[in-house]
């Protein structure tokens, strides 16, 4: 497994589709995995210490665990499969021996991640298998990339949802 960090959300400059991007540790290697819209809010709303009157779907999680006496030790992103990722939430909960291990989409598993802290994992499969981008080999479509994922804010994501 290779820990990796959120660096950050932004959008394919091609088809605007959201994209979340993981960092390794030296900025060598960073991982795209296209998003849904939905989660890329509600992952935006956390960066950005937006609370919802209301739990959303990621907050009811956090909460439904602690409510267990359960803590969410850690996210992986554990298989790529036909360009589609998948993820595991690790869930500890007291009395169990066993840490649960949840499967999950990856931009759900973000989501929960960044409310709780938790570490993200890569398994080494999916980093050979995925469309990476190297930072050393394309020094320019990183930088480009790079000022892109710097530069987005969560109005970008306002155009998307009704006003409630």
């Amino acid at each position: 497994m290779i820990q990796m960090e959120l660096s950050g959300l932004g959008f394919d400059p091609r088809n605007m589709s959201p994209i979340v991007l993981l960092k390794d540790s030296e900025e060598r290697n960073f991982l795209p995995i296209w998003i849904g819209m939905f989660e890329a809010a509600a992952i935006a709303m956390e960066l950005q210490e937006f609370k919802s009157p209301r739990p959303m779907t990621h907050d009811l999680i956090v909460d439904i665990v602690a409510k267990m006496q359960g803590a969410i030790e850690k996210v992986i992103i554990s298989d790529i499969k036909e360009d589609t990722f998948y993820a595991v939430l690790e869930v500890r909960v007291k009395d169990v021996k066993e840490t649960l291990k949840i499967d999950c989409r990856p931009s759900d598993a973000i989501a929960v991640a960044v409310r709780v802290d938790a570490d993200i994992y890569v398994s080494e499969s999916v980093m050979l298998n995925a469309k990476m981008v190297n930072a050393e080999k394309d020094k320019e479509e990183t930088a480009k990339f790079k000022d892109f994922i710097d530069n987005v804010k969560p109005e970008d994501f306002k155009k998307y949802f009704k006003q409630q």
